[in-house]
Parts: structure tokens; C-alpha cells; sequence
């Protein structure tokens, strides 16, 4: 049930409906979006999932943001930053802004965030930030961070979401847990109420400091699972966006003239997560073999209609270091099967974890199974609702599980730690571990030197190859739908959404 103003103000725009016949959405300016599955938190240093991670953007405030193109850096709550010649030193300039709650954004703020992702035990982030030797605050507009060393990522990590800037205060006096709920952002909307399992929503943040540039009166973020449900509710104008638009329906919907289908350039990689924890899949000639067994054109053909594009490398096309000539093992069934008979493995079988409702992940599924059968893989396939699979992949409750990854910030040194480097999220949930990986990630975070840190990049997407990380299926651009009277309703490559500047016609 809602509560608050934001009761209040939709019976308002009831009678306002009533008497003009439109909609209450309508009548309020709300965006209603259909999204596949609920949110986790708030917390922004306890997530790495985009479903968190994109409404975020519009929930908090980052020190500096990525322009709309998502190859740039431009100010957010800082408006000016200096940099000292040695590179350790950081100085940022913060403009006036407040919080939703009315109260003043300090340096203060920032350094809290910044020292939380670094150190809190629940970070999922902890590694990037670990460059960060100390920070001051002069006064209440200047915040001072000493790296140990030079960073050529530190800038564009302040950009990532789970950086975004919290309220001190009202962490303290709220704690971690109810503020993961019900959170005191620093950007265009605020969170009034989160329905769980249903809807987050949000109002249009009057303290914001681009509040003037905000249109809309509120968004709302709503749980659809199911691929068709949820287009069909987009298709009879009960919602007015959709994301995740299956592949199979694009054409069919470019051709209703009431709505608009957005393909919009991504830096999304969908691969074939791996537990290198589980019997045989810890052995790499096992996993190479898998590589080799899987057809990936032809998951790219019968799955996205040819939108799609083969994936070798975890850093995408399009991406600063991304490996053109990276190793992509021929589709071989036989050789595959013999290769697992050399491990010991010929028996293999394998659980594989699918997000039930998802129409392109149940059809990859099938494929997959269908095409590791050839290698003589047993594949049992695991339907499990969207909202329980993250985490099974976490705790470990799977084989393999397709999933996939956009870009979150315009370095690669947060993907490549994320899914190579990292101790604390077991390397994206795969347990891959390799010392010199990890070594060798940690030396391109520190090299200045750009020849040098491309040739260290490019290493590790031969050595990623080498060991089969995870298995790389395809590239492709984000799909949505929006009704033909939304304007602005776009994700730039890293995937955030600019909802600031959407307009309801």
C-alpha cells in the first residue's frame, strides 16, 4: 500500500484523471518501466548487479559522472578536481547540493563513501579502491585523497555507481540494513517506498541540484518476469517502457506505430559462467573442452536473430584494450569429447542454472544442452525464479549458468579486477583463481605507461582464453520499448539510464 506525499499525491492526480479522462500515470507524469526481476539493495557497495546498479544512477550521486556517450569523464558532485604531478594526490572541489532529506552534502560525505567501499566488510568492491592510502577534508566543499601510488583507473572508478556519495549522518543514525532500504540519495529521485518483489518507487528529488532539469514527477520500476507478460503490458499501454525485450519480438515490434524500439550501443557480454570448485570443471583442459563443444554462431543466429555478435574476450568491442585478435577455439564436438576423455571426465554431467521466464536464457539453454550432448555432457537444466539465482550463483549452487556483464565504468580495470583479480566475490561466483592473473592485474592498475598497460590488457585476455575463465557466447546492444510519446528514455554504453532528461509527452 503507498504511503506518504506520494499517496497524497496520487489521489491528486486520480481526480485530475478523472476529469481529463487520462491516466493516473498520465496525469502524474510517472514512467513506469517493466523490468525482469526486483532489485537486492540500496547498499551501492553491496551489489554488482545491473538491476541495482541502474536505478541507482538516478537514486545517488557520484564526485564524476560518464558523459552520454560513455567514453567521457565530466563533474558530478565535484565540479572541479585538481591532480598533483607525482599522480597521488587528488584535489576536489565539491559544489553546493543537498541530499533528499534537505541536508548538505560535505566532504565529509564523500569520505565516508569512498573509506566504506574501500574498507567495509560487505564491499563487493574492496580491491579497486584499496589505492586510496588516506583522505582529508579541509573544509566542507574540499575533499583530499593520497593514493599509495599513481592509478590510472582511480578517476574513472569514482564514476562507478557503487561509489555513489551517502549521507554520514543518516548511515549512522539509521544504519546499514534500513538505509540498504529505504536510502537518503543525492541524486534526481528519491526512493518512497519499495514494494519487494513488486516496484520500487520514486519521486522526483526536490533538492537535487539539477533539479530543474528533471521532468518527470516520479518513476516507477516494476518487476515483470515473464519475457511476454511483460511485453504484452507494454504493448496495451499499461506501462510506458520495457527493458530486456526478448530478441525473437524486435521485428514485430518495430512495426506498432504507438511504440519505439531502442537498440541502443552496449558494452553487455553475455558468457557461460563456470564453478571451478566442482569436481572435473577445476581442471582446464576440461573447461577448454566445454569451449570447444559450444557452436556460438549458431547461439548468436538462433537466439538473437543475428543482433548479436560472437563474443572472444571478456573486454567488449568497442572497449579501451579490447584484444581483436584474441583466440577463439573452432566448434568441435568430437574433439571436445576426446579431449574430456583424456581429463578422465567422459562421464561429465553438469546442473545448469536458468533464470526461468527469461525467453533468451531458456533458449540458450536448451542449445547448450543440446550441443554439449554431442560431446557425450549430460546437462541437467535448473529452472529457478530470477530472484533466487544470484544467490545460488553466490553461494556456489551450480555447475554452469549463463549470465552476462555490462561495463560499469569506461576503464577495464574494474571489469578485469571483478572477474579475474578479486578475492572477496570468488571472481564473479566462477572461484576461477590464478596467482599471476591476479598478479599481473594488479600491476596494469599502476602503470602509467599506456603501451606498457595495453600490452599487460592484452595478456590477460590471452590468459583468460588460456584458462577459460568463463566461457564468452556474444555481444549485444541493449533492447528496449518505450511508448512513442517518451522522449529521452536511453542507455548509454555502461548501461545507465539518463532519466533526468526523459519526457513524458
Amino acid at each position: 500500500m503507498l504511503k506518504g506525499k506520494f499517496t497524497r499525491y496520487l489521489a491528486a492526480a486520480a481526480v485530475a484523471a478523472l476529469m481529463t479522462g487520462t491516466s493516473v500515470a498520465e496525469a502524474a507524469g510517472v514512467l513506469t518501466i517493466g523490468r525482469r526481476e526486483d532489485g537486492t539493495t540500496f547498499d551501492p557497495i553491496a551489489t554488482a548487479q545491473n538491476i541495482d546498479f541502474w536505478v541507482f544512477s538516478n537514486v545517488y550521486d557520484v564526485l564524476v559522472r560518464v558523459d552520454k556517450s560513455g567514453t567521457k569523464l565530466e563533474p558530478g558532485l565535484a565540479e572541479s578536481w585538481t591532480v598533483s604531478e607525482d599522480g597521488t594526490e587528488y584535489t576536489f572541489k565539491l559544489r553546493e547540493a543537498k541530499f533528499s532529506d534537505g541536508t548538505d552534502i560535505t566532504s565529509e560525505d564523500a569520505k565516508f563513501s569512498l573509506t566504506r567501499i574501500r574498507d567495509d566488510a560487505s564491499s563487493l568492491w574492496s580491491d579497486s579502491y584499496q589505492i586510496i592510502e588516506s583522505m582529508e577534508t579541509p573544509d566542507e566543499h574540499t575533499l583530499v585523497v593520497k593514493l599509495s601510488g599513481p592509478s590510472a583507473p582511480f578517476m574513472a572508478s569514482l564514476a562507478m555507481p557503487g561509489a555513489s556519495i551517502l549521507s554520514k549522518a543518516g548511515m549512522e543514525e539509521m544504519g546499514a540494513e534500513a538505509y540498504a532500504e529505504r536510502p537518503i540519495g543525492s541524486g534526481a529521485f528519491s526512493v518512497e517506498e519499495w514494494l519487494r518483489g513488486d516496484r520500487v518507487i520514486l519521486t522526483k528529488n526536490p533538492h537535487f541540484w539539477e533539479a530543474d532539469r528533471v521532468s518527470l514527477d516520479g518513476v516507477e520500476w516494476i518487476s515483470i518476469p515473464d519475457d511476454n507478460t511483460r511485453i504484452l503490458k507494454v504493448q496495451a499501454g499499461e506501462i510506458d517502457a520495457a527493458i530486456f525485450v526478448p530478441f525473437a519480438r524486435i521485428e514485430d515490434l518495430k512495426t506498432d506505430p504507438n511504440l519505439k524500439v531502442l537498440l541502443d550501443q552496449s558494452t553487455r557480454e553475455d558468457h557461460l559462467l563456470i564453478n571451478h570448485e566442482h569436481g572435473a570443471l577445476a581442471q582446464k583442459e576440461v573447461r577448454q573442452a566445454l569451449d570447444m563443444a559450444i557452436d556460438k554462431q549458431a547461439i548468436v543466429d538462433a537466439v538473437t536473430f543475428g543482433i548479436g555478435e560472437v563474443a572472444y574476450s571478456y573486454i567488449p568491442k568497442g572497449s579501451l584494450y579490447h584484444y581483436a585478435d584474441n583466440l577463439q577455439r573452432p566448434y568441435n564436438p568430437e574433439k571436445a569429447k576426446q579431449m574430456l576423455a583424456d581429463a578422465g571426465a567422459s562421464d561429465l554431467t553438469l546442473d545448469y542454472l536458468v533464470r526461468a521466464g527469461d525467453q533468451v536464457d531458456e533458449q540458450i539453454a536448451v542449445l547448450l544442452q543440446q550441443q554439449l550432448g554431442l560431446a557425450g555432457i549430460t546437462v541437467n537444466l535448473r529452472k529457478m525464479d530470477p530472484s533466487q539465482t544470484w544467490d545460488m550463483l553466490v553461494a556456489g549452487e551450480y555447475d554452469i549458468s549463463v549470465m552476462y556483464w555490462t561495463k560499469d565504468v569506461i576503464d577495464p580495470d574494474q571489469k578485469t579486477t571483478f572477474v579475474l583479480g578479486h578475492d572477496s566475490n570468488q571472481n564473479y561466483m566462477t572461484r576461477y583463481n590464478n596467482p599471476e592473473v591476479k598478479d599481473l592485474v594488479a600491476a596494469a592498475r599502476v602503470e602509467m605507461d599506456e603501451a606498457k598497460r595495453e600490452a599487460m590488457y592484452v595478456d590477460l585476455q590471452k590468459m583468460a582464453k588460456e584458462d577459460v575463465n568463463w566461457i564468452d557466447l556474444y555481444y549485444s546492444p541493449y533492447r528496449n520499448v518505450a511508448q512513442s510519446n517518451i522522449e529521452g528514455f536511453f542507455q548509454n554504453p555502461l548501461g545507465r539510464f539518463f532519466l533526468e532528461d526523459t519526457v513524458k509527452n
